[in-house]
């Protein structure tokens, strides 16, 4: 059956296949990010509070280092400018998030476009397909029959479908990660909001 629906899905089709390899690529590259930088922020900055009271700021950076995602480097970042002031520490952390932030969005776009111009593509294929309809009806005239017209039926109905195939997952997966960045973001947020209260106990004394 699919052997048979490829063949019959014209020039299109491929290009719609070769879409969703990207669009899947893309998901699975995106999803293993958000894993690994999805982190339990709360057990994490409680860590560094616990070292950071015993002035150990050595094993604090050491934990930063060994953890991974953009709340650790966030973290990292207040720590190494501890003795600037809150002021520079806050500052030191907007510019870190600028940073990251577009690291967890990279990609999203691509998939958002994939699932954007997929039903485009498809209707594309459709147009060929009854385009070619059309050109062996004008060919033959009454004597067409349904197995002349049916290819270019084929082919208009099966890329149409493909493109919506390709398309509603490409929605579902980039919402889904959508959703994935913005709670991480507001992890970052609210560990930025922590670690300056955390640097600003520990070390009180510099005028923090």
């Amino acid at each position: 059956m699919l052997p048979s629906l490829l063949s019959k899905g014209g020039p299109m089709l491929w290009l719609l296949l070769l879409t969703s390899a990207v669009a899947v690529a893309v998901f699975i590259e995106r999803l293993l990010h958000c894993h690994r930088a999805q982190i339990n922020s709360t057990e994490f900055l409680n860590g560094v509070r616990t070292v950071m009271k015993r002035d150990n700021v050595v094993e604090a950076l050491s934990i930063c280092d060994a953890t991974p995602g953009p709340v650790a480097r966030l973290v990292k970042t207040a720590i190494l400018n501890r003795d600037y002031g809150r002021e520079r520490v806050r500052e030191s952390l907007e510019e870190t998030g600028l940073a990251e932030v577009p690291r967890l969005e990279e990609k999203l776009n691509l998939l958002a476009t994939i699932a954007q111009l997929a039903p485009l593509l498809g209707l594309l294929g459709t147009v060929l397909g009854f385009i070619h309809v059309f050109e062996k009806m004008q060919l033959k005239g009454l004597n067409a029959n349904v197995g002349d017209l049916s290819e270019g039926v084929w082919q208009a109905l099966i890329c149409m479908a493909m493109g919506l195939a390709v398309s509603i997952p490409c929605h579902a997966a980039y919402n889904y990660l959508v959703s994935r960045v913005n709670a991480i973001v507001l992890d970052m947020e609210k560990a930025a909001t922590e670690i300056v209260n955390i640097v600003s106990d520990t070390n009180g004394q510099k005028g923090l």
